[in-house]
C-alpha cells in the first residue's frame, strides 16, 4: 500500500488490523474451523483495539470512517482468517441499512452499542425460496396496535446467532412486490424471535450461519426503520451496494494471504536438488497471482473511494469490484493449493482453509453471475442515455 494515497487514519488502521490479525487471529484460525466455534477472545480483542464502528458516523460513537475504511481493515483480518474477517464486516452490513434508512432517534440507539462493540448485529434479507430473488420474500410483518407481528423464515444469516440485533426486511403490504417490503431491527430476546439450524459450510466455519424463525415474533412499531412502511427493499438495494466492497475485500485479503503462504512454502521446499521458487514456470505462477491481487485491490479500493465520495450510481463499480476481486479470490487460492502439491490437500497445511473460505465469497451477497447482470444492465442503461 502507498502510505501517501491514503490517509493518515487508514495507515493506523491498516497497522492495527494486521497487528491484531497476526497476533490474535492467525494463532486460532484452525481451532475455530475445525471446531465451527465462534470466536469470542477475538471479538474481545477487536473491541479492546478500537476497531468496532470504523464505518459509522463520530456523532453515533464511530471513527466516522467509510468503505474504504471498513475495506482497508476487512483485508488485513481476512488476510488471517477468512472467516474472522466475515464476522467483523457483517456488523457493517447489518448496520448499513440504519445508517441509510434509520431516523436520528434509531441511530442514536442503536449505532452507539454497535460501534464500542458492545453489540453485534445481523443482516436478515435472504429465505429458503428468496435469495437472489429478494423482492419474492414471503415473511410477513403485520400492524398490530402499537407492534408489528412479524412470521416467517430467514436463511443464509450471517452471525445470526451470536448478534444482538438483526436486520430483518419482510413484506408489510402484499401485491406491492419489492415496493411492500419494510425494515426492521429486532432485538435478541424478543418474543417469537428463534436461531434455529446451524448449517454445516464448507468455509468461513468459525462464523455461525444459521435459520432465524420469527414466530409471531412482536416487534415495537419503532423498530420500523426510518419510520414508514415500503422502503426496506430500498433500503436493502442501497445496503448491499456499500457493502459488496467489503466482500471484495475480504476475497483480496484471502488472495494475498494464500500468496503469502504459497511464498514461503515455495522458498523453503526443494524439488530437483533446488527450491521450487526457482522453476521459471512456478515464477509466473506467484507473478500472476500477486498482479491480479493487485489489479482486484485497486479496484476495490477505488470503488470504496466512489461510495465514499457519495456519487449517485454506484451499483455498477460496487458489482465490478465484487466480480473481480472474489473471482481472483478463488483462481489464487486455487493455484496455492497447486503449488503447495500433495501437502495442500491436506489439513496438516492451512492453505486448503483459504480454498475452502473463498469459495463463499463468489456467492453470497449477490452471486458473481448476478454481479455480471447487474454491470451489463448498468452499461445498457448509460449507453442508452436513460436517467440514473
Amino acid at each position: 500500500m502507498i502510505e501517501s494515497l491514503y490517509t493518515p487514519m487508514q495507515v493506523d488502521l491498516r497497522k492495527r488490523a494486521r497487528e491484531l490479525a497476526e497476533k490474535v487471529m492467525r494463532p486460532v484460525a484452525q481451532q475455530h474451523d475445525v471446531e465451527q466455534s465462534f470466536p469470542w477472545p477475538v471479538q474481545k480483542a477487536i473491541k479492546e483495539a478500537g476497531l468496532y464502528g470504523v464505518w459509522i458516523p463520530k456523532e453515533y460513537g464511530g471513527m466516522g470512517g467509510g468503505v474504504l475504511d471498513l475495506c482497508l481493515v476487512v483485508e488485513e483480518f481476512s488476510r488471517a482468517c477468512g472467516g474472522m474477517g466475515v464476522a467483523y464486516a457483517v456488523n457493517a452490513l447489518g448496520s448499513f441499512p440504519i445508517i441509510v434508512g434509520g431516523t436520528p432517534e434509531q441511530k442514536a440507539k442503536w449505532l452507539p452499542r454497535v460501534a464500542s462493540g458492545e453489540a453485534m448485529i445481523s443482516f436478515g434479507l435472504s429465505e429458503k425460496e428468496a435469495g437472489t430473488d429478494a423482492g419474492s420474500m414471503i415473511t410477513r410483518a403485520e400492524k398490530a396496535g402499537d407492534d408489528y407481528v412479524l412470521n416467517g423464515e430467514k436463511k443464509w444469516n450471517t452471525g445470526g446467532a451470536v448478534a444482538t440485533y438483526n436486520t430483518v426486511f419482510a413484506v408489510t403490504a402484499p401485491g406491492r412486490g419489492a415496493r411492500g417490503i419494510s425494515a426492521f431491527v429486532v432485538e435478541k430476546g424478543m418474543p417469537g424471535y428463534r436461531v434455529g439450524k446451524h448449517e454445516d459450510k464448507m468455509g468461513i466455519r468459525c462464523v455461525p450461519v444459521v435459520e432465524i424463525h420469527l414466530e409471531n415474533c412482536r416487534v415495537p412499531a419503532a423498530n420500523l426503520l426510518g419510520g414508514a412502511e415500503g422502503h426496506g427493499f430500498k433500503h436493502a438495494m442501497q445496503t448491499l451496494d456499500r457493502a459488496r466492497p467489503g466482500v471484495a475485500a475480504q476475497a483480496v485479503g484471502l488472495a494475498q494471504g494464500a500468496l503469502d503462504l504459497a511464498m514461503e512454502y515455495t522458498r523453503h521446499r526443494k524439488q530437483f536438488g533446488q527450491t521450487v521458487d526457482s522453476f521459471q514456470g512456478v515464477q509466473w505462477m506467484l507473478a500472476d497471482m500477486a498482479t491480479q491481487i493487485e489489479a482486484a485491490r485497486q479496484l476495490v479500493h477505488h470503488a470504496a473511494r466512489v461510495i465514499d465520495s457519495g456519487a449517485r450510481g454506484i451499483s455498477k463499480v460496487s458489482a465490478m469490484c465484487k466480480l473481480m476481486a472474489t473471482d481472483t479470490a478463488m483462481k489464487v487460492t486455487t493455484d496455492c493449493v497447486q503449488l503447495f502439491g500433495g501437502y495442500g490437500y491436506c489439513k496438516d497445511f492451512p492453505i486448503e482453509k483459504y480454498m475452502r473460505d473463498a469459495k463463499i465469497t463468489q456467492i453470497y451477497e449477490g452471486t458473481n453471475q448476478v454481479q455480471r447482470l447487474v454491470i451489463a444492465r448498468n452499461m445498457l442503461r448509460e449507453a442508452s442515455g436513460a436517467p440514473e
